[in-house]
């Protein structure tokens, strides 16, 4: 096999496959923000719960879509792999914050997520097959992006309130 070819390989997966690590994703997302709810300052706490009932709700769509009749007969189906995917993965790796993690960092965190999930099903809205995975990857990218800027706009407002 040539080499070009073994790098056009490389850049394809599955449906399956993208679902099987976009659900883990989602999951260490949850898991996360969960265990970090008591520990961020109380002023703070509502937002990290709202991240993980977030990331729960992400955790039950891929879980629908799991059972669709329609996502079950393109799950072996051969989709490109997001040049994000490396990024997007990586995000399964979550930081030691600490006992009493600092506001910003915990923001810092949030966006750096967000970010990737939104670079990741905005391509993967571009390229998966027509139906309701699409549908559900242009969804999630939108929130995704949603997400984003009302963390940005949290992380400008803590930034330039002097608390940060």
């Amino acid at each position: 096999m040539s080499e070009a070819n073994k790098e056009k390989l490389r850049d394809v997966t599955t449906v399956r496959e993208i679902m099987t690590t976009a659900t883990q994703f989602e999951i260490v997302a949850r898991d996360f923000y969960t265990a970090l709810t008591p520990k961020v300052s109380k002023n703070f706490r509502w937002l990290v719960e709202e991240l993980a009932e977030e990331e729960q709700g992400h955790v039950d769509l891929f879980t629908k879509l799991a059972n669709d009749p329609k996502v079950s007969e393109v799950m072996s189906q051969k989709i490109d792999r997001p040049s994000a995917d490396t990024k997007f993965s990586d995000c399964v790796h979550t930081p030691d914050l600490g006992e009493a993690p600092d506001d910003q960092a915990v923001l810092q965190y949030a966006l750096w997520r967000e970010n990737a999930a939104m670079e990741q099903y905005t391509e993967l809205a571009e390229t998966a097959p027509d139906g309701p995975l699409k549908d559900a990857f242009v969804f999630l990218a939108k929130e995704e992006a949603e997400h984003k800027a009302e963390l940005e706009k949290i992380y400008d407002d803590l930034v330039h309130s002097g608390e940060a």
